[in-house]
C-alpha cells in the first residue's frame, strides 16, 4: 500500500498521469486544477512489449521517482499498462462510457511508495457482434472534452469512435499503425524503401487516391512494390505512399459521406489523418494537444483516492 506523504496530507487533486502504451511511455506531473496542466514531464522507451513481468514498479519508480520523492502520492496509468501483457489485465467498462464510469472503475496494483490506479480501459462490440477494447483512447476522448459526435484516434490500433451526451457508444478499431509498421520492416516492400518517415505531400496524397480504386488493399500493396520497381515513386517517397494508401483505405472504410470528424493524437499523425480525411470526402478538424495528460488529471480528480 502507498505511504503517507505530502500529496496524501494536501487533499487536493494533484496527480501524477502515465499513458503507458506498446512502445512508449509518457509520465505527466500535472497541477491540482485537474485541467491537465503540465508541471513537468518525462518520456520512455520502456513501453509495454519491452518491459519483462515484473519489473513494472522498476520502470515506474525510475521514470517518476524525483515526483514520489518531491511528495507526489497518486499516480493514474492508462493504456496497454493494463493489457494482458502489461502490470496487470483490468476489466474494461463496458460501452456506453462516461467520465465518471472510468473514475469509479479504476483498478489499484501494489506498490510501495505511492497510491497507484490504472484507468481500465472500454469494451464494446462491433456491427458484426465481433468484441472490441480500447485502452488509453477513453482517456483522451475525455481529455479532449468532446460531447457529441465522431473521434478518429490514430496510432497503432486506430479507433474510431461514437461519442453521445459526454458517452462513448460505440467505436472501431483498424489495425492500420501496426500493418504499416509490419510491412515497412518485414516484407519485400521495405527492400525498396528509404529511412524517410511519411509526410503529407504528393506522394502520400497518391497513396490516399489509389484507396478509391477497386481489387482491395492487398492488390493496391504489391503496387507499392512495382511502383518503386518502375521508378515511379522513389525510396525517400515510398513510405509516404504506403501511409497514405494503408490510411486512405481505413478512412473510407470507417467514414460516413460528409461527416466531421475530431482527430485527436499526435500532431504529426493527426496532420495526415486531417489531409486523407479531407481528401475522401469528410470534415476534420484537429483536436486538442496533450488531450491523455488532460484526461488524466480530469479522471484523477474524480477518483476515491485512498492513501
Amino acid at each position: 500500500m502507498a505511504r503517507g506523504g505530502a500529496g496524501a496530507e494536501r487533499g487536493d487533486r494533484r496527480v501524477i498521469g502515465v499513458d503507458w502504451g506498446t512502445s512508449h511511455v509518457r509520465a505527466y506531473r500535472l497541477t491540482d486544477e485537474a485541467t491537465g496542466v503540465i508541471v513537468a514531464q518525462r518520456d520512455s522507451g520502456d513501453g509495454v512489449l519491452t518491459v519483462e513481468p515484473g519489473r513494472f514498479p522498476d520502470v515506474l519508480r525510475d521514470l517518476v521517482g524525483p515526483w514520489i520523492a518531491d511528495g507526489e502520492r497518486r499516480i493514474l496509468l492508462s493504456g496497454t499498462v493494463g493489457s494482458r501483457n502489461g502490470w496487470r489485465e483490468t476489466r474494461p467498462v463496458q460501452c456506453p462510457v462516461r467520465l465518471a464510469d472510468l473514475a469509479r472503475a479504476v483498478e489499484p496494483v501494489p506498490f510501495e511508495e505511492a497510491c497507484v490506479r490504472i484507468v481500465p480501459g472500454v469494451a464494446g462490440v462491433d456491427t458484426a457482434g465481433v468484441p472490441e477494447v480500447m485502452r488509453g483512447e477513453e482517456v483522451e476522448i475525455s481529455g479532449a472534452r468532446i460531447n457529441a459526435g465522431c473521434v478518429c484516434l490514430p496510432g497503432s490500433h486506430s479507433k474510431w469512435v461514437r461519442v453521445e451526451d459526454g458517452a462513448i457508444r460505440s467505436y472501431a478499431t483498424y489495425l492500420t499503425g501496426e500493418a504499416f509498421a509490419a510491412l515497412r520492416a518485414h516484407t519485400l516492400l521495405a527492400k525498396l524503401m528509404g529511412p524517410e518517415p511519411p509526410v503529407a505531400g504528393s506522394a502520400f496524397d497518391a497513396g490516399v487516391s489509389r484507396s478509391a480504386d477497386g481489387e482491395g488493399v492487398l492488390h493496391h500493396l504489391f503496387g507499392v512494390r512495382t511502383l518503386g520497381l518502375a521508378g515511379r515513386i522513389t525510396p525517400a517517397e515510398s513510405q509516404s505512399y504506403l501511409s497514405g494508401l494503408l490510411i486512405g483505405h481505413e478512412i473510407r472504410s470507417a467514414l460516413t459521406p460528409s461527416a466531421a470528424v475530431t482527430v485527436v493524437g499526435a500532431p504529426a499523425l493527426v496532420a495526415l489523418y486531417v489531409r486523407a480525411i479531407d481528401a475522401c470526402g469528410g470534415r476534420a478538424t484537429p483536436g486538442p494537444e496533450q488531450a491523455a495528460a488532460r484526461g488524466l488529471a480530469m479522471i484523477g480528480a474524480q477518483v476515491a483516492w485512498t492513501d
